[in-house]
């Protein structure tokens, strides 16, 4: 095989990019990808590959040898040290042709070393050893951080679930005093979603997430991300975990400065879909004290230009709290509520537009003025686009409901086509 590659312009002033061809012995080239391999290992067939190659063939579902066709009789991939070590020594002879030496692959970790460990942080656990769990984490996060071939076997032998147990655990002895090993469990946990089943049961408990919520005060900006990551998988699993989160003390305080002064913006995002998760559930109370923090007019000017996805939850969010009168109530007294509302119809996604409209059909209930402002910024037009394009059948019913209510007061109205969302003002 040929390998191309462009030599460094020449120190005399030479202008020109020369062109030079040099040949790769063929076993050094992986038979799947075609490039020099890095990191050679050998099947039970009897073929090298390079490790990534292979490893990404099978988890594709083939079970057969790429060259032979054979069928494996396992799946184990044996390190070709000679060949990599050939193939090494080859990129050092060709040093001055532009090519560098391949580093020394790290062994991935095995089955057999991850229970082992797992089985240590279960022992530690046991015995509220924080030091003992501290090392075996550390460990554990050493392995992931060196490959993804190495996280998925880790999360393959349940290590979130035994990770969950021992944070619960410590977390149910004493927040301050084992503060280190469960912000270092956190952490390692940050990507090990989603959740399984018994993960989710031990990060739900009181101490779990009273410890969080804990962390979401903590000054260590990387602290609070990953306690809000977990919190947000942990919701987006089974919402009624947000019941038991809306039941501690300074939690909606929390997430709601984390939007009104933002430190990071995947803070920020993960904040309103925690919120999202919490106010979906049907506790009346949690809603009412985030209607009266003044959340729905702070969403509303965040989402004026704000990216898809953060768009989407806040205007979720919108519409949950538009469920009760005082929601409506103070997004009705925000000038803001109904340009924005409208505007996001058709703008922002499918869902941004289901979520504006129901915002919107829910305020209709409120007063005739609020029908009279939506005509003002366009909203019968965009309905009417709305039905003609298509939309789900729940949303077409409100939209047709919506039509039917704005019908009567259209002559005589103008809409308007531009609008200024930071200075604008009622026309009545």
């Amino acid at each position: 095989m040929v390998f191309s590659w462009r030599k460094r312009k020449p120190r005399n002033g030479d202008k020109k990019v020369h062109h030079m061809e040099l040949e790769i012995p063929r076993h050094f080239i992986c038979p799947i990808a075609l490039h020099l391999m890095k990191d050679p290992v050998t099947i039970s067939s009897g073929i090298t590959y390079d490790r990534e190659s292979i490893e990404k063939w099978l988890q594709d579902g083939n079970f057969t040898c790429p060259v032979t066709n054979q069928v494996l009789r396992s799946f184990d991939q044996i390190p070709n040290h000679s060949l990599r070590k050939l193939i090494q020594d080859w990129c050092v002879e060709n040093r001055s042709h532009g090519i560098e030496r391949i580093p020394t692959p790290r062994i991935p970790v095995s089955s057999a070393e991850v229970s082992e460990v797992l089985f240590s942080v279960s022992d530690s656990k046991r015995r509220l050893d924080q030091c003992g769990c501290l090392d075996s984490v550390h460990k554990i996060k050493k392995w992931g951080l060196e490959s993804e071939r190495n996280r998925r076997c880790i999360v393959a032998n349940d290590a979130a679930g035994v990770l969950a147990a021992a944070f619960d655990a410590f977390a149910s002895d004493s927040l301050e005093k084992n503060a280190n090993v469960l912000e270092e469990i956190l952490c390692v946990m940050n990507w090990m979603f989603p959740l399984a089943q018994e993960a989710q049961l031990y990060l739900g408990s009181k101490p779990s997430l009273r410890c969080m919520v804990w962390f979401l005060k903590s000054k260590d900006i990387s602290v609070q991300q990953n306690s809000i990551n977990v919190l947000k998988e942990l919701l987006s699993c089974d919402r009624h975990y947000g019941e038991h989160l809306a039941a501690l003390d300074g939690v909606n305080g929390t997430l709601f400065k984390f939007i009104k002064d933002p430190i990071s913006p995947s803070i920020t995002k993960a904040s309103v879909m925690v919120i999202y998760h919490m106010v979906s559930s049907p506790n009346e109370k949690t809603k009412a004290e985030f209607v009266e923090m003044g959340l729905v007019s702070l969403l509303l000017e965040s989402i004026i230009e704000s990216e898809k996805s953060y768009c989407e939850w806040a205007l979720g969010v919108i519409d949950k709290l538009c469920e009760t009168k005082r929601g409506r109530e103070f997004a009705y007294d925000d000038a803001l509520a109904m340009p924005v509302l409208v505007k996001k119809i058709l703008r922002v996604s499918e869902l941004a537009t289901e979520y504006s409209v129901s915002a919107i059909w829910k305020l209709s209930k409120c007063e005739e003025k609020v029908l009279i402002e939506a005509l003002q910024v366009g909203a019968f037009q965009k309905l009417l686009l709305l039905i003609q394009v298509g939309c789900s059948d729940e949303t077409k019913e409100k939209a047709t409901e919506l039509l039917k209510l704005l019908n009567p007061y259209r002559p005589g109205l103008e809409c308007i086509d531009s609008l200024d969302f930071k200075n604008i003002k009622r026309s009545f």
